[in-house]
């Protein structure tokens, strides 16, 4: 839909006061080299185009995708608050169809779900947790500690976030390859004009399809356990248990969710310290900031480049008339460098504070495993830099990123270190 330049009535919403605050745009500018659904815009880490979009054009019309982006870091807090102008009912991604999963949908249904998937990351089941993720990391770097190089990416990072995730979904051991092909091929395929990646996507889709009915059918026929699939296939809303299709397409989320975001933090955060050698010796000498330092990682990667909205009603942002039905998506990792909101946002800083970015979103859609990232984070960085201080890139090692418009990292990143000999598993 072409935007319309002539002004109308703003709707109520948290957009009023801020589409009144600022100059209007009349015109719509626009740069020949930003295309926010080619992912391979994402892999050029495109921060000068954000750096101009949130200058010129905090609310960017992509005429050739029919998409607004939201560049702007209060811009981006409103509409997260803001669900009844700006909806979720779609999908996560623009132009797409409804899911049958929460991330695609409004209240009521939205919280109703959401509540049932919430059994599983409760603060005190988060907690329970570090003994595992601590064993896990433990046991991934002793993989790799004798021999001192490796793949940093599909090693370490890879590894942890995915047997975690599978385990809290009570996944068989013997699917965790598959499961994590099948998690990389559909995060792939989020980009537009790649052919090979959407059938290589679709194949992936299907397949975990598949060995998720047989997980479902084997879960129905036992008492209720506590693993996620479990709690999905014997709760009820308003006195209905969720079907098939809307178990597989949660189990789905989780797994994307908790998998591929959390993998590119690792990778991402360890190539942040590998520049900033002065921050990583600090974190080395005071692992006690890692809290700290793990939310500067937060913002500096911010893995989930966009989350798409649709318009509900006609309303005005910072002069733009956007219609009813047109498609934005929120610009995060732009938002996470507003200079309004972050002091010197393009300097790297593992002790700032506050840090109130915006990699987990906001609002009503708050990434539900956020504490769990958190956690994992934690400890992987705490145990890195304690065993292997001295990793770095292998001599001309390059770093090749996923051409994908919604989460995006390195896809290998070859590293060195001093060889040290594996440590007891026990926390």
């Amino acid at each position: 839909m072409k935007p319309v330049g002539a002004p109308r009535r703003t709707s109520p919403g948290a957009l009023t006061e801020l589409g009144s605050r600022f100059t209007p745009m009349a015109e719509h500018p626009v740069q020949d080299d930003i295309d926010l659904l080619d992912g391979r815009w994402y892999a050029r880490h495109p921060y000068e185009q954000w750096a101009w979009m949130r200058v010129h054009a905090p609310v960017y019309w992509d005429a050739k995708n029919e998409v607004w982006g939201i560049t702007r870091y209060h811009d981006v807090l409103a509409i997260e608050k803001d669900p009844a102008t700006f909806s979720s009912r779609r999908s996560p991604r623009p132009h797409g169809d409804p899911l049958p999963m929460m991330i695609s949908m409004d209240d009521p249904k939205h919280t109703s779900r959401r509540k049932l998937v919430n059994r599983g990351f409760t603060p005190r089941r988060v907690r329970d947790h570090e003994p595992t993720i601590r064993r896990l990391c433990r046991q991934i770097i002793n993989h790799v500690c004798e021999r001192g190089q490796c793949d940093f990416v599909w090693d370490i990072a890879a590894p942890l976030p995915l047997l975690l995730i599978a385990d809290m979904l009570g996944f068989p051991p013997e699917s965790y390859d598959d499961l994590l092909t099948w998690s990389d091929d559909m995060i792939r395929g989020t980009t537009v004009g790649d052919e090979v990646a959407i059938r290589k996507a679709h194949e992936a889709g299907m397949a975990f399809r598949e060995f998720q009915l047989g997980v479902i059918a084997d879960r129905r026929s036992k008492p209720p356990g506590d693993d996620l699939v479990s709690v999905l296939c014997y709760a009820e809303i308003d006195g209905e248990r969720l079907d098939d299709e809307s178990i597989i397409q949660e189990s789905l989320l989780i797994l994307i969710g908790g998998d591929e975001t959390t993998r590119h933090v690792i990778t991402g955060g360890m190539v942040a310290l590998l520049e900033h050698p002065d921050q990583k010796e600090f974190l080395v000498e005071h692992p006690e900031a890692l809290e700290t330092g793990v939310e500067e990682l937060l913002r500096w990667v911010t893995p989930i480049k966009n989350m798409s909205r649709t318009v509900a009603r006609d309303v005005e942002v910072r002069g733009q008339q956007l219609r009813e039905g047109d498609q934005l998506i929120l610009l995060y990792p732009s938002a996470n460098r507003d200079a309004e909101v972050f002091e010197d946002p393009d300097r790297f800083d593992v002790t700032r504070k506050p840090n109130p970015h915006l990699a987990f979103g906001f609002g009503p859609h708050f990434c539900l495993g956020a504490s769990l990232a958190r956690l994992e984070l934690k400890v992987m960085f705490e145990e890195l830099l304690r065993r292997l201080p001295d990793l770095h890139l292998a001599d001309g090692a390059e770093l090749p990123y996923r051409a994908s418009n919604f989460i995006s990292g390195a896809e290998a990143m070859p590293v060195e270190f001093t060889p040290v000999a594996p440590m007891s598993t026990a926390p």
